[in-house]
C-alpha cells in the first residue's frame, strides 16, 4: 500500500476546522472588549459628576401628586355653562347665596365648601378653590355652585351636561325664596324640637348627623358597611337626573353616602 495523493486531498483538514474556530472565538472575545470598555466609560461618567446629582440619579424623589382640579378645567367648565340656554337668567350674588345654602343643609353644615369637599375626597376642595382664577366672576362662582350642588358628582355633570347644570342651577336659584329659605327663628325651633327629641329617646350616645344620614339611605343605626353600599347604589339609580330623579336628591344620597364611608 502506498502513498494516494488523491486520497489525501479528499480527506478533511481539522487543521482548518481549528483555526476557523479560533477565528470566530477571537471576534466573540474582541466584542465582549469593546462592550467591556463601553460600561467602564459610563460608570467613569457616573462618577464624575457632582454628588448631589448623582445621588438624585440613585434615589429620585417621588413626582407631586396631580391636582384633582386644573385652572384649565374650571375655565372650560365655565365658557360651556356661558353658552347654555337660560345663563343669563342667574346672576352671581344669587349663585353665592345658592352656595352657602346648600352647606346650610349638608351633613356637615358647621364647613364651607372647601372644606365639606375636602372631607369628602381629600384634596378636591383645596384643588378647586386653588385652580380658580381672579378675578371671581359669574362663571368661576357658577362652578362653585356645580359643585355645592352635584358635590363629588360635580365633574362628570360639568364635563358631560352643561345645559342640565345651567337648568338645575337656574331652578335651584328661582325657588330658593319660595322653597328653600327657612327663617332664623324657624331654624331655631327645629333645632330646639331635634335637641328635645334626642334627649327624650335616649339616643344622646348617638351622631345626630350620621343618624340623618342612615335616614337619607333608608336605614337605621348600626347599618353595615355592606347594607350602606347597597342602599347607595340602589338609590343612586333611582334619583339619577337621567332617569327622572332630581339634582338635589341625588346629591344628597352620594353625600350621605360619602359621610358614612368616609
Amino acid at each position: 500500500m502506498g502513498f494516494d495523493p488523491r486520497r489525501w486531498s479528499a480527506e478533511p483538514r481539522p487543521q482548518q476546522r481549528v483555526t476557523s474556530n479560533v477565528d470566530a472565538l477571537l471576534q466573540e472575545n474582541e466584542a465582549l472588549r469593546r462592550e467591556v470598555r463601553q460600561l467602564r466609560r459610563q460608570l467613569e461618567l457616573l462618577r464624575q459628576r457632582p454628588e448631589p446629582s448623582r445621588q438624585h440619579w440613585w434615589r429620585q424623589d417621588p413626582p407631586p401628586p396631580q391636582a384633582l382640579v386644573t385652572s384649565a378645567q374650571v375655565e372650560r367648565w365655565g365658557a360651556a355653562l356661558a353658552e347654555q340656554k337660560g345663563w343669563t337668567v342667574l346672576r352671581q350674588s344669587g349663585l353665592e347665596q345658592l352656595i352657602e345654602q346648600l352647606n346650610r343643609s349638608s351633613f356637615l353644615p358647621q364647613l364651607n365648601l372647601q372644606q365639606r369637599l375636602d372631607h369628602l375626597v381629600p384634596g378636591l376642595g383645596r384643588d378647586l378653590y386653588g385652580a380658580m382664577a381672579t378675578p371671581f366672576n359669574k362663571k368661576r362662582c357658577a362652578v362653585l355652585a356645580a359643585f355645592a350642588l352635584y358635590g363629588v358628582s360635580a365633574i362628570e355633570w360639568l364635563d358631560d351636561d352643561p345645559q342640565r347644570v345651567v337648568l338645575e342651577l337656574r331652578q335651584r336659584q328661582g325657588s330658593r325664596q319660595s322653597n328653600n329659605r327657612r327663617t332664623r327663628s324657624d331654624q331655631r325651633r327645629t333645632d330646639r324640637q331635634q335637641q328635645s327629641s334626642n334627649g327624650s329617646t335616649g339616643d344622646r350616645g348617638r351622631d345626630p348627623q350620621r343618624v340623618a344620614a342612615l335616614s337619607v339611605l333608608g336605614l337605621e343605626w348600626g347599618a353595615s358597611k355592606q347594607a350602606i353600599k347597597q342602599a347607595h347604589r340602589r338609590l343612586v339609580k333611582q334619583h339619577h337626573p337621567d332617569v327622572g330623579g332630581t339634582a338635589e336628591a341625588f346629591r344628597r344620597v352620594n353625600d350621605a353616602y360619602q359621610f358614612l364611608v368616609a
